[in-house]
């Protein structure tokens, strides 16, 4: 048996109690197929979704829930509003995209182009190298300038560390401050794990 939902125009959602489902009838000039798929999407978790297309005109969403509550009336009716709700988000969604798609491809396109850096170039009216320039240069000519050390390796820069000796206390520890001991290791334990 099926029943209009009051709170939806007639014609526009029914609820079948035998059921447990809830269709809505949509006019398929209204929402794009897109919104469709999207708004539906956001369903599959809590319900069955079924889409349908009766007629050229009309778009049919069958919702069923995967639990039901113990007032399935009125879950019902909240699926259906729900449904119609975020019908109307991804319908928007759909006309901002569409009417803004040339600029987010621009400043996508700027991002990417951005990411890439610029043109690698030679002097005014000269062509960028090229790989067979790159062929014939020398790279075991003798190292290039490194003032701040950037291109030494941490042990190179600083020289590797030692940990302190027993009693002492590392580095970092404040002044005044006891240093924590570690444990011995229990004998026969050295190197295992």
């Amino acid at each position: 048996m099926t029943d209009a939902i009051p709170s939806l125009p007639t014609g526009i959602a029914t609820v079948d109690l035998a059921d447990a489902s809830v269709a809505l009838s949509l006019d398929a000039s209204t929402y794009p197929l897109e919104a469709l798929y999207a708004a539906s999407y956001t369903f599959i978790d809590r319900a069955y979704v079924l889409l349908d297309r009766p007629s050229p005109e009309r778009f049919r969403v069958v919702l069923a829930p995967k639990k039901a509550e113990p007032d399935v009336p009125a879950q019902l009716t909240r699926l259906a509003g729900e449904l119609a709700n975020e019908l109307l988000a991804a319908a928007y969604r759909q006309r901002l995209h569409a009417e803004n798609r040339a600029l987010i491809e621009s400043v996508t396109m700027r991002a990417v182009a951005g990411a890439l850096g610029p043109p690698a170039e030679g002097p005014p009216g000269e062509a960028a190298p090229s790989l067979d320039d790159l062929e014939g240069f020398d790279f075991s000519a003798e190292a290039f300038e490194d003032p701040l050390g950037i291109a030494l390796s941490w042990e190179e820069k600083y020289g590797k560390k030692t940990p302190p000796a027993a009693g002492e206390a590392p580095p970092s520890t404040p002044a005044g401050a006891t240093p924590v001991q570690a444990e011995p290791e229990a004998p026969g334990t050295k190197g295992e794990g």
